[in-house]
């Protein structure tokens, strides 16, 4: 007989997958966009580096709703609360410049990064979560170089194209691999 810790992260497991391949979507899609706009600040791009934190939140108000029956969920509800102020200090960042915009994203990489981590150790039960483990701790390494690139004399917007494609990526990985056992992870 499961456990109810391994029934919940069953009935779980379905629609992680699909808002993980959601979140690979979108990744890619916002990276190309990034990409097209070039690091010109434009109203357009602003509002482009502002979406990618908000959905962030929204995909985490979905991923706490789907996964309370998998247990805790508070890891979740920090990054709502990471990702918020991310946007927030985005939107306020991009009035200042890239530099201002690399020095915010840095910051939010680096603790998101935490907290992804965090979440996907306590959801290796789960199985799927070995990609969602190293992509939390590439984002601290990437915040990290974010902020280096703040400090450079023609700092540039693509890194983050890079670092949104690479982290879809892993969501995708997570979303194939939650089909199978944890024992295969």
């Amino acid at each position: 007989m499961p456990s109810v810790a391994t029934a919940g992260h069953v009935s779980t497991a379905p629609a992680l997958r699909r808002l993980y391949l959601a979140r690979f979507v979108f990744a890619a899609a916002w990276a190309a966009l990034l990409l097209l706009s070039g690091s010109e600040l434009t109203v357009g791009t602003k509002l482009l580096l502002f979406l990618y934190p908000a959905f962030d939140v929204a995909a985490a108000v979905v991923d706490a709703r789907s996964a309370r029956a998998a247990g805790p969920v508070k890891g979740l509800y920090v990054n709502m609360a990471i990702s918020t102020l991310a946007a927030v200090g985005i939107a306020v960042a991009a009035a200042s410049g890239v530099a201002g915009v690399l020095r915010v994203w840095g910051a939010w990489a680096i603790v998101s990064g935490l907290v992804q981590l965090l979440v996907g150790v306590v959801r290796r039960p789960m199985g799927g979560q070995w990609a969602m483990i190293l992509s939390g701790g590439i984002s601290v390494l990437a915040g990290a170089s974010f902020l280096r690139g703040a400090a450079a004399d023609d700092p540039s917007l693509t890194a983050l194209a890079g670092y949104a494609t690479l982290g879809g990526i892993f969501f995708l990985v997570s979303a194939i691999r939650l089909s199978r056992p944890a024992a295969r992870d």
